[in-house]
């Protein structure tokens, strides 16, 4: 049995996944690596094509030449979200070849992906290390995956590449425009994301990168998010993704009243600390109580006569409204979320695609998100040590993904606006679920029936005492959904781990254990 030590959150984690070292999580900053980047192999230039052409006839050649074979790691890239094909096309052709036990490295995962469960039934895929949203995590949960999963956050799935602990194979890259040598951005076409910067650690370490595209362009492809000298073959094929399903066309405010009054209280706590200020920085999320957070941060920023320096992106029509305003200098964009956010960044020099290297990678000599004034986040529970919790929920399933928001929990100001309880169960509670991330790194927790600062922030609470906002102890906010729906039963789980939950260091923070 492998064996369980406590980490310094008290959650007893494992020392071996799957075979491999697994270091308990330390403390924040308290883990320092040491030792080099991981390097892919040395190639030449005498072994590819004179003319630059590496196009070959179809994903089942590239992948046969890449030399697929038993118990590779296979990575892909969430880019095109729900709307993705090539994934499963991806799989479809390892189940076609009889190739077995291989790990799938997505960036994330969607209920489009419903299709591997078969695979992972049969053995093709042993596990995924990646998030596994909806049916996949549900699979996870009830304990029906042959390895032990591994969730990362986007730039801890950055840095696990770059530190060697996860060796890709074989990279497979979506694009919705490339040339013939590799070259790539996900601008142009029918299949048009936006960036591809979730891409560029496995096009920069993977063995083998095979870019695949639904509108193969001349050379030169420009711009060049994926630069066609990391990648060994390219293929056309005639649909790479579903459009509609890619782009959702317009990312929608929220309508719900107590969203409205989060994002709002939200907004006005900023306001009230002096956080939105000339020159600040912030980010949102796509979700609609994080949207209409960012439209009060556009009208306070418009009755002050103030602009930020930049806003960090997923983007969408309201950041590019506020870019094309004026109210933004620069959109850091890491992830397009609509139409809007495609055009912007095709058209605007000063709306730049980043990447996990720039933003969240923790191994590196910093980051972009340390340098956030403030950042909107969700969660799905928070205990009264303000540890968060967003991969699983109260019935203990596993069905959401890390994304950026461990990383981000390293910005300036971390605020949670959240509702008290959902479908009257406490979504405060003693003890969450999952620890995702450590309390010390989460600021304020904003419900529609009070605010709550974490002591740690003596400044916030000094700024904001004198305010009109609804400020209560985060014992308060308990005691108080607790009093509305009662005390929430913990859920029912078994023995085995299912998952584990790295911290952005590699460290592993938590784990995750089978639903009964």
């Amino acid at each position: 049995m492998t064996k369980l030590v406590k980490n310094a959150v008290g959650r007893l984690v494992p020392t071996e996944i799957n075979g491999e070292v697994a270091v308990p999580f330390m403390g924040v900053n308290k883990y320092k690596p040491e030792g080099n980047k991981h390097a892919p192999k040395l190639t030449t230039n005498a072994d590819f094509p004179v003319d630059g052409n590496k196009q070959v006839a179809s994903l089942k050649e590239a992948l046969i030449k890449s030399g697929l074979k038993d118990g590779m790691t296979i990575s892909t890239h969430h880019h095109f979200r729900n709307g993705d094909l090539l994934a499963n096309m991806t799989f479809d052709i390892a189940k076609e070849l009889g190739i077995k036990g291989l790990r799938w490295f997505p960036s994330a995962s969607f209920p489009c992906h419903e299709h591997l469960i078969q695979y992972l039934e049969d053995g093709t895929i042993s596990h995924i290390e990646g998030s596994m949203n909806g049916p996949l995590g549900r699979f996870a949960s009830q304990g029906k995956m042959q390895k032990t999963a591994v969730l990362r956050s986007h730039g801890g799935r950055y840095q696990a590449v770059q530190d060697g602990e996860v060796k890709i194979d074989i990279a497979v890259i979506g694009a919705a425009c490339a040339d013939f040598f590799g070259n790539a951005n996900g601008l142009y076409g029918q299949s048009a994301s936006g960036l591809l910067g979730f891409a560029l650690v496995d096009s920069q370490y993977a063995d083998k990168v095979i870019v695949v595209t639904d509108n193969m362009k001349p050379f030169p492809c420009i711009p060049w998010q994926i630069q066609g000298n990391y990648v060994d073959y390219t293929v056309e094929i005639e649909k790479i993704g579903i459009p509609e399903k890619i782009i959702s066309g317009t990312t929608k405010v929220t309508k719900s009243p107590d969203r409205l009054l989060l994002a709002e209280m939200t907004a006005k706590f900023c306001e009230a600390t002096g956080i939105i200020k000339e020159g600040f920085s912030f980010q949102t999320g796509a979700g609609g109580t994080s949207l209409s957070v960012s439209n009060y941060f556009a009208q306070i920023m418009r009755e002050k006569g103030i602009k930020a320096r930049f806003a960090r992106g997923g983007s969408n029509k309201y950041l590019v409204e506020m870019l094309n305003e004026g109210l933004i200098e620069y959109i850091l964009d890491g992830q397009t979320f609509d139409l809007d956010g495609v055009t912007s960044m095709a058209e605007n020099a000063n709306h730049v695609w980043t990447s996990p290297f720039t933003s969240y990678n923790f191994h590196n000599k910093g980051n972009f998100a340390q340098l956030v004034d403030v950042v909107i986040l969700g969660a799905t529970e928070v205990d009264v040590n303000f540890n968060g919790n967003v991969a699983t929920h109260s019935d203990g399933y596993m069905l959401h993904g890390i994304g950026g928001w461990q990383n981000c929990l390293f910005s300036k100001t971390v605020i949670l606006p959240i509702p008290l309880f959902r479908d009257r169960i406490p979504v405060v509670l003693d003890e969450v679920t999952t620890i995702c991330g450590p309390g010390e790194l989460i600021d304020v927790i904003v419900t529609e029936r009070g605010i709550a600062i974490n002591p740690l922030r003596k400044d916030l609470i000094e700024k904001a005492k004198n305010s009109n906002l609804p400020l209560k102890t985060i014992h308060e906010l308990k005691q108080e959904a607790e009093k509305i729906c009662g005390k929430p039963q913990k859920p029912i789980l078994g023995d085995k781990i299912i998952a584990a939950i790295k911290w952005v260091d590699g460290t592993v923070i938590d784990t995750v254990k089978n639903v009964l």
